[in-house]
């Protein structure tokens, strides 16, 4: 079985690629990556992803794939957008990244909270060639919390098409629809050139 490396440190994002690739590719198995993490001080989803994938590869020698994706809301002009893992500062704490995002937009009502979750996932094979895709999952945002579902802004999300927040979603709903998922669906045939 042929092996990638996955670029983060965040287990629930190796959990998640691993069931993505596994309904695909289940050839391919998705390790978790246990090296040094770089600064990632790329101001775009696709510049932090090519660092992170580029440090796994030479650290490893295996191919990597790295993800930067975030949630960008429409009345914020994007943002977080790049920043969404350190919305509320640099201590990474998902739930006060949700709670600064529901405080900035309480006075902010429908149809105005528009919002979309992106993926940006670079595909790195050492001494060889990069690519890097895109996937993006449009929908709104919630007033309020629902569901113990997925993590990170998944409680608060509420994709087009849907009235269910992501946190009331199971992983298998999650893993087919995401933007992870939509991204993977770019990438597929780049790692089948493996």
């Amino acid at each position: 079985m042929r092996q990638v490396v996955l670029a983060t440190h965040n287990p629930h994002k190796v959990e998640e690629f691993a069931a993505i690739v596994a309904a695909t590719r289940p050839d391919l198995e998705v390790v978790g990556y246990d090296g040094p993490e770089p600064v990632e001080d790329g101001v775009t989803f696709s510049a932090n992803a090519l660092i992170k994938a580029r440090a796994a590869a030479a650290h490893t020698g295996l191919p990597a794939l790295a993800d930067d994706s975030g949630i960008c809301v429409d009345v914020l002009g994007g943002s977080p957008g790049v920043f969404s893992a350190y919305w509320a500062g640099h201590a990474k704490d998902a739930a006060a990244n949700l709670n600064l995002l529901l405080d900035q937009l309480s006075d902010v009502r429908d149809p105005h909270r528009g919002a979309q979750f992106v993926s940006t996932i670079a595909l790195v094979v050492p001494g060889g060639p990069e690519h890097v895709v895109e996937g993006v999952w449009p929908g709104r945002l919630a007033i309020a919390a629902a569901g113990d579902g997925g993590f990170g802004y998944d409680p608060i999300f509420i994709p087009e098409g849907s009235n269910r927040a992501v946190g009331q979603w199971s992983a298998e709903e999650k893993n087919a629809a995401s933007h992870r998922a939509r991204a993977f669906v770019a990438l597929s045939p780049l790692l089948a050139a493996l």
